[in-house]
């Protein structure tokens, strides 16, 4: 198990357009790349009302962990996909890497075959853009910069920041 590294406004970015394109592609309602631990790394789309998207990330987590290990435990060393139909919406979550997943909500007009196709191609995606981060990437830019840091006291209600 890798930590989750720092994703980097590059990266955000990155990861984002990542799943705003496979949104389109699939005909999905919502996307988000998620960490075994449950963390939402990012997210996209319209999720079902009623959804709390930390909530549904940290089920998503510990589901996907323990259907991983009943697998083990019959015998099957390949497992990298778990899907939840239900009578409005359907769940696919596929695994990226060994500590990343990705997690589609969509709806029932929208077949499960075409979000498979498509979750398989954006997870092998994913799974680069993390490795990517894990190295420590070139394009690792600071997260705040000068003119963020000097806005800060506004963002604060005039609070001043001590050196």
């Amino acid at each position: 198990m890798h930590p989750t590294p720092i994703v980097t406004l590059a990266a955000a970015e990155k990861l984002l357009k990542t799943l705003e394109e496979f949104l389109d592609k699939c005909e999905g309602l919502f996307a988000m790349i998620i960490d075994r631990g449950g963390t939402i790394l990012s997210q996209t789309g319209r999720a079902p009302e009623t959804a709390d998207i930390t909530v549904l990330a940290a089920l998503a987590a510990g589901s996907f962990a323990a259907t991983r290990e009943l697998a083990t435990r019959v015998g099957e060393s390949e497992f990298n996909a778990l899907y939840q139909q239900g009578s409005h919406f359907h769940i696919l979550m596929n695994a990226a890497d060994d500590d990343t997943m990705l997690v589609t909500i969509f709806g029932t007009q929208t077949t499960v075959g075409l979000v498979r196709f498509y979750a398989a191609r954006t997870a092998d995606q994913i799974a680069i853009q993390m490795q990517e981060l894990r190295a420590g990437g070139d394009d690792a830019q600071p997260i705040f910069t000068e003119a963020d840091l000097s806005a800060a006291p506004e963002v604060f209600d005039g609070t001043t920041l001590k050196p």
